[in-house]
C-alpha cells in the first residue's frame, strides 16, 4: 500500500475509535450545497462527515481488529459520520435528511463493539433525546420510594384521623 493509503487508514482508524458512534450513509447524487446543509446540521449535533473509499474503511476496521466493520456490505458511495455525545440525535439528523432529501440513506453502523444494520440505525433515531431517557429513568427510580413515601404517610394520617375522632367523642 502508498503512504498515503497508508496515512489514511490510519486517520480512518483514528476517527472509529476516538468515537462514540460511526454510522455509514449513502450520499449519491447530493449537491454540493445538500451535502454542506447535511454537514452542518450534523456539526451542530457534534458528528463529522467524511466521504471516504469503502476499501480504506475496511482496513481501519481490520487494523482496529473489528470485525463488525470488515463484516459491513459497504457498496457505492459511502460517508462516514463520526462523533461523540448523544447517537440518536445524530441518527435522527441522518433518517430526517433522508426523508426530506432521498438520496441520503443509512447503511449501517458501528455502535459500542457492535454493528448496525439500517433498521438498528432507524431504531436509534425514533428514540427520544438522551436528556428525555434520563429523566424517564430517574422517574421510574423514584417511583417505589414515592410510593412508600406516600403509603407510610397514609397510614400515619389515619391513626391521626381515628384519634382526632376519639378526641372529638371524649370532648362531647
Amino acid at each position: 500500500m502508498r503512504s498515503e493509503k497508508i496515512h489514511l487508514v490510519n486517520y480512518i482508524a483514528g476517527l472509529i475509535s476516538e468515537s462514540d458512534f460511526v454510522y455509514f450513509i449513502s450520499y449519491a447524487g447530493l449537491t454540493v450545497k445538500e451535502l454542506t446543509e447535511l454537514r452542518s446540521q450534523l456539526f451542530a449535533a457534534g458528528a463529522q462527515c467524511h466521504i471516504l473509499k469503502n476499501t480504506l474503511i475496511r482496513k481501519a476496521g481490520e487494523k482496529l481488529g473489528i470485525d463488525a466493520l470488515t463484516a459491513l456490505e459497504l457498496k457505492q458511495d459511502t460517508a462516514l459520520v463520526c462523533g461523540k455525545g448523544d447517537a440518536g440525535a445524530v441518527a435522527k439528523i441522518i433518517v430526517e435528511f433522508g426523508k426530506k432529501i432521498n438520496k441520503v440513506q443509512p447503511k449501517g453502523g458501528y455502535f459500542e463493539g457492535a454493528a448496525l444494520s439500517v433498521s438498528e440505525v432507524k431504531d436509534i433515531a425514533s428514540l427520544p433525546p438522551k436528556p428525555i431517557l434520563q429523566a424517564q429513568l430517574l422517574g421510574v427510580l423514584q417511583g417505589p420510594s414515592r410510593q412508600l413515601v406516600t403509603l407510610l404517610n397514609a397510614k400515619a394520617a389515619t391513626i391521626l384521623n381515628v384519634l382526632n375522632a376519639y378526641k372529638e367523642k371524649l370532648e362531647q
